[in-house]
């Protein structure tokens, strides 16, 4: 059986596009170049299903939920307070897995950062 072998890329729809691809290179660091093509560290990746009904993503509006992994998630976080990105005020922690926070980008779609354990 052939199988995937990683993420290919993630594509949203943006009001703006030009200015939802600078709020990420600025805020957090995603380099991609012109066609968008972004090398990124090599580390784990989750793929997961969650119930309909769940507010984990934010709006309900919102049927999926880019993670990035960080290497400090707590620099990234102040990092992207200094810029005045809408940060959630809590982080969480699971044994084993690493730790979490959260950010929503100008266009409202809510996005998680992992601090592998």
């Amino acid at each position: 059986m052939e199988r995937v072998t990683g993420i290919g890329g993630y594509f949203m729809r943006a009001a703006d596009p030009v200015a939802l691809s600078a709020w990420y290179r600025d805020c957090l660091g995603l380099d991609a170049d012109e066609h968008g093509l972004w090398q990124q560290g090599a580390g784990p990746t989750v793929f997961a299903t969650f119930e309909a009904g769940t507010d984990y993503f934010g709006s309900r509006d919102q049927r999926t939920m880019l993670n990035f992994r960080v290497r400090d998630l707590d620099a990234m976080l102040a990092q992207l307070r200094a810029k005045g990105a809408d940060v959630a005020g809590e982080t969480q922690a699971m044994d084993g897995v690493g730790r979490f926070g959260w950010v929503t980008d100008p266009e409202g779609n809510r996005i998680e950062l992992w601090e592998p354990a």
